[in-house]
C-alpha cells in the first residue's frame, strides 16, 4: 500500500497545487503538510479527508489511513488529571448521584453543562462526581480551567482551549495546524475512538468550548458554567444551588473545626446570612480558623448589610469580588436593571413590578430578565417572578444601584409603587367590591395576575409582606399619597388575616406621611385604622384615643363620612369596654345615618353592633332582630359568616341552645364557603359552649379541640364565644 505522504505529495503536484494553496484548502498548516508528505508527522482521519476532498481523490487518500486506526494512549488508564474535590466536600449526595448517574447513562447525551451562581460548588460537585466514576473512563479524565469568571485572568480563546487539549492528548507543539479549524479538526479526531472525561470548568460562553463539544466521542464532557449557555442545544443541563442549611452548617464545622461556634442556633444563623452559598461559609469558616472573631461578633456583622459583602471576604477570596466579575460583563441595559431590581422588596418581583421598575414593555424587560437568568444573577420561575439570592440583592443594592443614575432610580421607584398600589386596589376590589376606598388618581392595571377573589386573596396572601415594605419605601421616597393609600388598603386584608403587627406598623408609618401630606382626612382614616388594630389585639385603653383624633380630624377636613365611621369604631370600642348602653346609643345614631347614605354593609356590620350590645342589656328580642337583619342583608361570604355567627351567639345568650346549635352549624359552613379560618373557629367555639350549656362536656370538649386547631387567636373584645370559652373552662 503506497505512504499517505508520498502519495499526497505525488497528487498535490499532479494537479498543480502548492503547498500553500492545499493549507489554505485543509485549514492545517504548510509546514504540519510539508512534514506529513516527508512522513514527520502523523495522519488522522481528519486530515485525510480534507485532502481527499481538495485533490478530488475519490476516496482512495482517505483508504490509505486505515478505519481500525486509534491515537496513540499513555499508557494503562490514561491520565487522572482531576484537582481534588477538598476533603471539606459535604453533603450534596443526591446531586451527586444524579450527577454520577448521568454520566454512566448510555442514553443521555455525551455533553453537560453544570451551572449555579457565582460560588454554588459547581466546580466541587462536579470533580466529585468525575472521580466516583472514572474506573468506567479507561483512557482518563482531564481537567482544564478556562478561566471565564477568574478575577484578574484573560479567559481562554477557543483556539488556545483547543491548543492545551491537544496538547495532553500526545499532541506534539510542532506537528499542531496553526489556525483554529485546523485544531479543532484534530481534537475531534484525537476524541473518536476515546473513552474519557472531559471537565471544562469556568466556562464564560458557549463558543470557547464549541469545537470541543461538537465531535462524535464516546467520551463525556461537564462543563462548568455560571451561564446556563442555551446556546449548546445538545447538551443537558444540571442547575446547582445553595446548600440545604443543615449541610451548610456542617460545611463551616468542617472548614473550622475546633474554632466553629458552639452553639448550634448562632452557626445556623450565620450560614443563613451567607445565604448557604459554600464560597461564603468556606470564607467565614477560614475567617474563624484565622482567629480574632468571637461567633456572635461575626454573626453581627453578617447580620448587618451594610457590613456583610465587607465580612464575607478572607483576603484571598471574595464573595463580592466573585459577584463583580459577572456583573462587569454585563451591558449596561443589563446592569441597570439588576441595579434597579434591588429597589424592590426582598420577596419575588412579578412581571409587571419588574416592567415597572425597568420602565420598559413586556418584551424588552423578558429579554433582559432571560439575560440576568441565564447569567444566574437572577431566578426566574415559571411564571415569571424574579428572584435575587440574598447576597446577591446586597451586591445589587451596594454595587449596581450606585451606578444608575439618582433621577433614573427615583423615577423606577415612582413606577414601581404606583404599579403595586394599582394591583393592590384591583385585588381589594375583587375581594371587597362594595367597601369605600380614596381616589388615587391611578388608571386600572393592565394583565393583572388574578381574576376573582380567591385568586386575588391568594396573590395578597403571597404579596403582602413586599408590599408592607413598599409602604415604607414609599414614605422614605417622600411619596406620602401613596404611602398612607396603600397602607389604607392593605387594613381590609390585615384584618381578616389578623396580621395585627404589620397591620399597626404599616399605618404607624402612614400616619406620618399624612401628616407630612397635611392631610387631615387621610390622617383621619388611619388613625380609626389604628384604633382598629389595637381593638383588634385587645388593647381597647390604647384604640380609643386613636378613634377619638380620627374624630378630630374627620372634623376638620370637614369629611362627614368619616366622622359617622369614627363614631361607630368608638362605639364598638365603648362596647369592648362593657359600656352597652352607651355603645348602643352610639350604634344606633351610626345606623341611620348608613341607612340614609345607602351604605349597606356599614348598615350589616352597625346591626352586628346593636345586636351584641343589646344583647349585652338582654334586650334578646331587639337583639335577635338586629342579628336576623344583618344576616339578611349581608352579601359578602366572610359578612354572612359573621353575621349568622352574631345571630347564634344571641341565641345562646337568650338560652335557645337548639336554635344556637342549629345556627353556629350554618355558620360554620358558611365561614368555609368564604375560606374564614377565624369565622369557623368563632363557629366551632360557639358548638362548645352550646353543648358545655347542655351539661354534655364530652361533646364540647370535641367542638372547642377542632376550633384549637385552627390556630387563631379569638380575643374576648371581638369574639364573645371565647370570653364564654374561657370563664367555662375556669370553671372545670
Amino acid at each position: 500500500m503506497p505512504d499517505f505522504g508520498a502519495e499526497l505529495k505525488r497528487r498535490r503536484t499532479a494537479v498543480g497545487v502548492s503547498l500553500t494553496g492545499l493549507a489554505a484548502s485543509v485549514h492545517f498548516t504548510k509546514g504540519y503538510l510539508s512534514k506529513v508528505e516527508n512522513g514527520k508527522a502523523r495522519v488522522n482521519r481528519e486530515l485525510a479527508k480534507a485532502c481527499d476532498q481538495a485533490l478530488g481523490a475519490d476516496g482512495e487518500l482517505l483508504a490509505l489511513v486505515a478505519e481500525s486506526a486509534s491515537p496513540p494512549r499513555r499508557g494503562a488508564g490514561g491520565i487522572i488529571g482531576l484537582p481534588d474535590s477538598g476533603r471539606y466536600f459535604v453533603g450534596r449526595e443526591t446531586e451527586l448521584e444524579a450527577l454520577s448517574a448521568r454520566l454512566l447513562s448510555p442514553d443521555d447525551a455525551r455533553v453537560g453543562v453544570v451551572h449555579g451562581m457565582a460560588g454554588a460548588g459547581k466546580t466541587a460537585l462536579t470533580v466529585a462526581a468525575a472521580r466516583r466514576v472514572a474506573n468506567s473512563f479507561p483512557d482518563g479524565c482531564l481537567f482544564f480551567d478556562f478561566r471565564g469568571h477568574t478575577p484578574g485572568s484573560v479567559e481562554l480563546s477557543p483556539g488556545e482551549g483547543l491548543y492545551r487539549l491537544l496538547r495532553l492528548l500526545d499532541g506534539s507543539a510542532d506537528q499542531l495546524p496553526a489556525d483554529e479549524d485546523g485544531l479543532a479538526n484534530l481534537v475531534r479526531d484525537q476524541l473518536r475512538g476515546r473513552r474519557m472525561i472531559l471537565v471544562l470548568d469556568n466556562v464564560r460562553s458557549a463558543e470557547q468550548i464549541r469545537a470541543i463539544v461538537d465531535g462524535e466521542t464516546s467520551s463525556r464532557i461537564l462543563v462548568t458554567s455560571r451561564s446556563r449557555l442555551p446556546a449548546l442545544d445538545d447538551a443537558w443541563h444540571f442547575p446547582v444551588g445553595v446548600l440545604p442549611s443543615d449541610d451548610a452548617v456542617q460545611l463551616l464545622r468542617s472548614v473550622a473545626g475546633d474554632h466553629a461556634p458552639a452553639d448550634d442556633a448562632v452557626a445556623a444563623e450565620i450560614v443563613r446570612h451567607c445565604g448557604q452559598l459554600p464560597l461564603a461559609v468556606r470564607i467565614v469558616a477560614a475567617r474563624f480558623v484565622a482567629g480574632g472573631w468571637t461567633a456572635a461578633k461575626l454573626r453581627d456583622r453578617l447580620a448587618d448589610e451594610t457590613t456583610r459583602l465587607s465580612t464575607l471576604e478572607d483576603g484571598e477570596r471574595s464573595v463580592a469580588t466573585a459577584f463583580a466579575v459577572s456583573y462587569d460583563a454585563l451591558p449596561a441595559d443589563q446592569r441597570r436593571l439588576l441595579g434597579l431590581l434591588a429597589l424592590h422588596p426582598a420577596a419575588p418581583a412579578e412581571t409587571g413590578a419588574v416592567e415597572a421598575l425597568a420602565g420598559l414593555g413586556a418584551g424588552e424587560a423578558d429579554r433582559l430578565v432571560d439575560r440576568l437568568h441565564d447569567a444566574h444573577l437572577v431566578v426566574r420561575d415559571e411564571r415569571g417572578y424574579v428572584e435575587l439570592h440574598d447576597l446577591m440583592r446586597t451586591f445589587a443594592a451596594r454595587h449596581a444601584l450606585p451606578q444608575v443614575e439618582p433621577g433614573d432610580r427615583d423615577d423606577a421607584v415612582l413606577r414601581l409603587v404606583d404599579h403595586l398600589v394599582a394591583l393592590t386596589i384591583a385585588a381589594d376590589e375583587l375581594v371587597e367590591p362594595d367597601r369605600f376606598r380614596p381616589a388615587i388618581g391611578l388608571p386600572a392595571p393592565a394583565g393583572v395576575p388574578f381574576s376573582d377573589a380567591e385568586g386575588a386573596l391568594v396573590w395578597l396572601g403571597a404579596q403582602w409582606p413586599a408590599l408592607a415594605d413598599i409602604v415604607d419605601s414609599a414614605a422614605r421616597h417622600r411619596l406620602y399619597d401613596r404611602c398612607w393609600q396603600l397602607a389604607f388598603v392593605l387594613r381590609i386584608f390585615f384584618f381578616r388575616e389578623q396580621l395585627l403587627e404589620p397591620w399597626i406598623r404599616t399605618h404607624e408609618r402612614a400616619l406620618e406621611a399624612a401628616q407630612a401630606a397635611g392631610d387631615p382626612s387621610a390622617m383621619g382614616m388611619i388613625l380609626n385604622n389604628l384604633g382598629m388594630a389595637y381593638a383588634e389585639s385587645g388593647r381597647l385603653d390604647a384604640a380609643v384615643p386613636f378613634h377619638q383624633r380620627a374624630y378630630e380630624q374627620f372634623a376638620l377636613a370637614h369629611d362627614d363620612r368619616g366622622t359617622i365611621d369614627a363614631l361607630s369604631s368608638l362605639a364598638w370600642t365603648s362596647l369592648g369596654q362593657g359600656e352597652a348602653e352607651s355603645a348602643l346609643t352610639d350604634f344606633k345614631t351610626v345606623l341611620a345615618v348608613y341607612r340614609r347614605t345607602g351604605r349597606t354593609r356599614n348598615v350589616v356590620i352597625t346591626l352586628r353592633g346593636v345586636a351584641r350590645a343589646s344583647a349585652a342589656l338582654d334586650r334578646f328580642p331587639e337583639a335577635l332582630a338586629a342579628a336576623q337583619e344583618a344576616v339578611a342583608l349581608a352579601q359578602l361570604p366572610v359578612d354572612q359568616a359573621m353575621s349568622a355567627n352574631c345571630e347564634a351567639w344571641i341565641h345562646f345568650r337568650a338560652s335557645h341552645l337548639h336554635e344556637a346549635e342549629h345556627t353556629y352549624h350554618r355558620a360554620a359552613e358558611l365561614a368555609d364557603d368564604a375560606g374564614s379560618e377565624y369565622e369557623r373557629a368563632r363557629a366551632l367555639t360557639g358548638l362548645g359552649n352550646t353543648a358545655a350549656a347542655r351539661g354534655d362536656r364530652r361533646d364540647a370538649e370535641h367542638w372547642w379541640a377542632e376550633a384549637a386547631a385552627y390556630r387563631v387567636t379569638l380575643t374576648p373584645v371581638r369574639f364573645s364565644e371565647s370570653e364564654y370559652r374561657a370563664a367555662s373552662a375556669g370553671q372545670d
